[in-house]
């Protein structure tokens, strides 16, 4: 294992590796390393080194740190002045049964997003720029530290979601929000799929402005009836009473607001952590919601995201057949916890359309012609 706290560090060791035509695997706080195809017995660039926050301009709403740094430190300093990231980076730490640090580059490189996309967007629409080193050892830029800029390509929202298989980054600039004065969590209870998810797409398609919109059926949430439609809002105290009042109307029915905010183990997956099987993430139209979980006919699942996305724990033979409905609504089945297998077998996605594979392996080849960077994880 080779350690790197510095970009010319990095840069001197993927020269050698290009020289040496040697892969390599990118590691820094480990919790996402059971994510993907398994790698195998690759050497090891270790990154951790890379970690603290580098500038911090509250009044810009953009923080710029070092992709290392834990998850945990940036929501800290950012919670000192009352701010926060808007994507709601998700720790997958006890899903996977990991026993790292989360990172801020390692759920960027994810994309892992909880409850705040629905109103902010994902980690790609939060990321403003970035330092990395690409396959060739030459250190790059992409993005600019402003929050409008429309110039040249949108090379950061390439790097969210890569899972390092495009460049080794040093460090990250990415906007930040305020945070919200109060919330309020109200649960519709005792609904059926059809009936909480239309109500979620209800309040979605409304001027709300919601923070977190979920389904939990009864076998993920006891003592709500059939189901129970999740609603998060946020605001200062007086426009927060008018969103309440607002969807009281939209609703056409009460909601009990409940003191537990459920979001943060909804999107971290701690629902299914002891839960036997694979675990998976299905990504598909939330008008689509209650067809397809119909069809994929599980104990265990929920929707989040006002449906557009569903987490669903089953058994390693149901692989092919949760593929198979996933790509009839034109979606993405995740696999996202899955035996070594399993992984292998199937792949974090399912195959892509020939056009889009042909568009993904050359925009690889730009950045890593060798297949140097966490090679065959994506594959």
């Amino acid at each position: 294992m080779e350690k790197a706290s510095n970009e010319s560090q990095v840069a001197d060791f993927v020269r050698a590796a290009r020289q040496a035509k040697s892969s390599f695997e990118i590691v820094s706080g480990g919790t996402r390393r059971a994510v993907g195809r398994p790698m195998g017995n690759l050497p090891l660039l270790d990154v951790s080194g890379l970690s603290g926050i580098v500038k911090y301009e509250p009044e810009e709403l953009i923080v710029t740190a070092r992709p290392a740094t834990p998850l945990a430190e940036i929501a800290g300093v950012l919670a000192e002045k009352n701010q926060r990231l808007g994507f709601d980076p998700a720790d997958w730490s006890q899903l996977l049964g990991s026993n790292g640090v989360a990172t801020l580059g390692g759920a960027a490189s994810a994309d892992a997003s909880g409850s705040g996309r629905l109103r902010h967007g994902g980690a790609r629409d939060s990321l403003l720029a970035f330092s990395a080193v690409n396959g060739l050892g030459e250190n790059f830029r992409g993005g600019a530290k402003v929050v409008k800029n429309v110039t040249g390509f949108d090379l950061p929202k390439l790097v969210c979601g890569a899972y390092g298989t495009l460049c080794v980054l040093t460090e990250m600039t990415f906007r930040v929000y305020p945070k919200p004065q109060f919330t309020a969590t109200l649960c519709l209870s005792d609904v059926t799929p059809e009936t909480g998810f239309a109500a979620l797409r209800k309040i979605a398609h409304s001027a709300l402005e919601p923070a977190g919109l979920a389904y939990l059926p009864a076998s993920m949430m006891p003592d709500v009836g059939q189901g129970a439609a999740l609603i998060k809002l946020e605001g200062a105290a007086k426009p927060l009473e008018e969103k309440l009042a607002m969807l009281h109307g939209l609703l056409g029915s009460v909601a009990g607001r409940i003191d537990s905010d459920p979001f943060g183990a909804i999107g971290s997956g701690r629902q299914f952590a002891d839960l036997p099987g694979d675990v998976w993430r299905v990504m598909i139209a939330p008008s689509d919601a209650p067809r397809i979980a119909k069809e994929l006919y599980v104990r265990h699942w929920l929707g989040d995201w006002a449906g557009g996305l569903i987490w669903l724990a089953a058994p390693p033979s149901d692989a092919a057949r949760i593929r198979g409905i996933a790509a009839s609504a034109k979606g993405q089945a995740m696999l996202l916890r899955g035996s070594a297998e399993s992984r292998a077998a199937y792949g974090l996605y399912a195959p892509q359309l020939k056009p889009l594979a042909d568009l993904g392996r050359a925009v690889k080849a730009a950045f890593d012609p060798l297949s140097l960077f966490n090679p065959g994880r994506l594959a």
